[in-house]
């Protein structure tokens, strides 16, 4: 029997305990469900892992932070002395999830105390992904994504061959979520941070930037943002900007980049006033065309006479490194970039990546949704919370997206 797939509970997205923190100080009473979906349906059915994921399951459910673990997230600077001492008696409770077969889908469900069930998320994904791609050739996959991970580093060496932009080119790894493996991303995340460091600037996943001695990165999800819609604190119209300014009151000036596609990015201007603009370094992209989006924050900035050469926009939808540095080109001038890049630097094996997430859909009771600027993100189970959402926002049905995830 192999070993299990997830040995730490740092093993997982930063933006996870950030938010966790917020939620703790804040809403600690939330009751939340999530949901695990597979978007687009597997080459082989994931139904047959049901046995193996349950495994993983029990494994992780017997997991406990280490001292050494405590100790590095406490030395950074945003975590606070009372969610350290919350995070040395937490255990996953294994009453709070489970997995169950429909045919040749498998589900996956956490419900119970949000602070209790919401980092179930990453360790599912990675659980799934690892589980699922054991069962193709690991050689084959191996020597491939070797080859594809050297063209990566060389297309970042270009950088060095060009006439310098105004602002750098900064890559970070976003792919614990959809990895092929622990060990594959271990390599990867070593790879770019010995060969590319001057562009190399960090990983998402707390583990490995503790094992490898560079910065952890992440702020938010849409989870911190959806939870706002079912609190009941605040008229719905106003969620943002209640979670937006719990945030500020929270963190005081750290982990300022805000993700700004929950209800879209017009919606989210609208709400991002100048207040916000001046407390906040940044916006994240995570939806849409980024070029639009990219141009939006910039003219929205302008509009409040904000100079953009001191914010930061940061790019993470379904980037390749390409891509990343064809929307570097076109913005450097002008402002701070950053490319979270996910699938493509994890899980680029010459096998087809799975399109799985693992998704609030409920806190207190309540419905809650995310209206995403791309088509097939869009997440809800209530069509009537859905078209009540898009009536407060003046989202239409054609730019949310016509498929639900």
């Amino acid at each position: 029997m192999s070993s299990p797939i997830i040995t730490s509970l740092l093993d997982t997205d930063l933006y996870k305990f950030t938010m966790w923190q917020a939620m703790l100080h804040r809403h600690p009473q939330v009751q939340a469900q999530y949901r695990f979906v597979c978007r687009k349906p597997p080459k082989i059915p994931l139904s047959g892992l049901l046995d193996a994921v349950d495994r993983e399951l029990d494994h992780l459910c017997q997991l406990r932070f280490t001292e050494q673990e405590l100790r590095y997230l406490g030395a950074l600077r945003f975590i606070k002395s009372d969610f350290i001492d919350f995070l040395r008696i937490f255990q996953f409770q294994r009453a709070f999830i489970r997995a169950y077969a429909e045919g040749d889908e498998l589900h996956i469900e956490a419900a119970g105390p949000q602070v209790h069930v919401m980092a179930f998320e990453i360790f599912v994904l990675a659980i799934v992904n690892e589980l699922y791609f054991r069962q193709f050739d690991a050689q084959a996959a191996l020597a491939e994504g070797k080859k594809r991970l050297a063209v990566k580093v060389e297309e970042l060496k270009t950088l060095g061959r060009e006439a310098a932009l105004r602002h750098p080119f900064e890559l970070f790894d976003f792919g614990v979520r959809r990895r092929y493996s622990r060990d594959w991303q271990h390599h990867v995340v070593k790879t770019f941070a010995e060969q590319t460091p001057q562009w190399f600037k960090g990983t998402s996943n707390v583990r490995l930037a503790m094992e490898l001695g560079i910065v952890p990165i992440g702020t938010m999800a849409h989870e911190y943002f959806q939870t706002y819609q079912a609190l009941g604190v605040v008229q719905l119209r106003n969620f943002q900007k209640a979670a937006l300014e719990s945030w500020v009151q929270e963190y005081r000036g750290d982990l300022g980049i805000a993700l700004t596609d929950t209800v879209g990015m017009d919606a989210f201007i609208r709400d991002f006033d100048l207040y916000f603009a001046k407390l906040f370094d940044g916006l994240r992209h995570d939806s849409g065309d980024p070029i639009v989006w990219g141009e939006k924050a910039l003219a929205h900035y302008a509009q409040l006479r904000i100079d953009a050469h001191t914010k930061r926009l940061v790019f993470s939808d379904g980037l390749n490194v390409p891509e990343a540095l064809r929307i570097y080109h076109h913005f450097a001038d002008r402002t701070q970039c950053g490319f979270g890049i996910g699938t493509q630097l994890t899980n680029d094996m010459g096998l087809e990546p799975l399109s799985i997430v693992m998704k609030l859909t409920s806190a207190n009771g309540q419905p809650v949704a995310k209206l995403s600027d791309s088509p097939g993100k869009l997440l809800c189970d209530d069509q009537t919370f859905l078209d009540y959402l898009r009536q407060v926002f003046n989202v239409p049905p054609e730019s949310a997206g016509a498929a639900r995830a």
